[in-house]
């Protein structure tokens, strides 16, 4: 077999084995939840340096919240 034969047909079972697994919710919003409040982390972080907001604790976990949210609402 060669090698555009064999990565064509695992391509194509790659993309029906996607389309067919839902995966956990529970990992998905996880995930969502880390990455929204590294994000947060990032952008207050940047608010800061430039004078445009505090770097507090009350700040960062309203942005995660709020990109949390949106982007759960987004992929719904």
């Amino acid at each position: 077999m060669s090698e555009d034969e064999r990565s064509a047909g695992d391509e194509a079972g790659f993309t029906e084995a996607a389309e067919g697994t839902e995966g956990s919710p529970w990992v998905a919003q996880g995930i969502n939840a880390v990455l929204s409040t590294l994000f947060a982390l990032v952008v207050v972080g940047g608010l800061e340096f430039i004078g445009a907001a505090a770097f507090t604790l009350v700040n960062v976990a309203t942005a995660a919240v709020l990109i949390f949210t949106v982007s759960y609402v987004v992929t719904r």
